[in-house]
């Protein structure tokens, strides 16, 4: 399994998602992964994601873009080091 760390996250959220956890009798890191996987399970639309993957092949067709989450990925980095 992955593992993501989350950087600044404003104190207030922290603060909301502490007292979330403890009402569902979780800890904050299993509460994030319920929210995650929930958020993650349908798009906005409520697509699953193969519907989605299905869309982004459909734009692009055979010029679908490659390497766009390593480039995304790496200039992330490369901000937050700067």
């Amino acid at each position: 399994m992955a593992v993501l760390n989350i950087r600044r996250l404003p104190d207030e959220t922290h603060a909301k998602l502490r007292i979330r956890a403890a009402r569902a009798a979780r800890s904050m890191e299993a509460e994030a992964r319920a929210i995650l996987v929930s958020a993650c399970a349908t798009d906005e639309n409520g697509d699953p994601p193969a519907v989605l993957q299905d869309w982004v092949a459909e734009l692009y067709g055979a010029s679908k873009p490659h390497a766009v989450t390593e480039e995304f990925i790496r200039s992330r980095r490369e901000q937050d080091a700067e």
